[in-house]
């Protein structure tokens, strides 16, 4: 398997995981309102955007908003599916000479140099781990996480993410 197939299936996966992420936040009103939710949502889709940016050449600055920037949830949530389209285009326009390629992580000080395939792994493992918090922090209040592991989405055939 190519690093490029292995990266399809790795961020097919993280689309569903985000997608049921919402599905059952979205199902559990008390979860969206709760500050450590929304803060690691947000946290997350700008995580995402800024791997995206990075990876994708860092064209222009990138800007680094903050959670009370989003006056509702649908924008945060049209922000995770922009993202998501984006990042799936650009696995698919990368091969195993560009995966190799060292890129500069700015955000780290002094700034971090390492493969765009490491950066790209890293960004999908940020996601399941901050996906983790929310679900612990979802049955504290009172709801029901999903179940978004990998071997999850294998098990059920490799499903297409179900925003709505």
């Amino acid at each position: 398997m190519s690093s490029s197939s292995y990266l399809d299936e790795l961020y097919a996966h993280q689309e569903w995981a985000d997608a049921e992420h919402w599905r059952a936040l979205e199902g559990y009103p008390a979860g969206l309102a709760d500050k450590a939710i929304w803060e690691r949502l947000h946290h997350i889709h700008l995580v995402q955007s800024a791997f995206l940016w990075v990876v994708g050449g860092s064209r222009g600055q990138f800007v680094i908003s903050k959670a009370e920037d989003y006056a509702n949830i649908a924008d945060l949530k049209t922000l995770a599916r922009k993202y998501h389209a984006e990042m799936m285009a650009k696995i698919g326009e990368l091969d195993d000479a560009r995966l190799a390629e060292t890129i500069e992580v700015p955000w780290f000080k002094p700034p971090l140099n390492i493969s765009v395939r490491h950066a790209l792994t890293q960004a999908a493992m940020h996601s399941h781990y901050h996906r983790g918090q929310n679900a612990t922090r979802l049955r504290e209040l009172g709801g029901v996480p999903p179940g978004t592991d990998f071997i999850e989405w294998l098990r059920q055939g490799k499903p297409g993410p179900r925003w709505d």
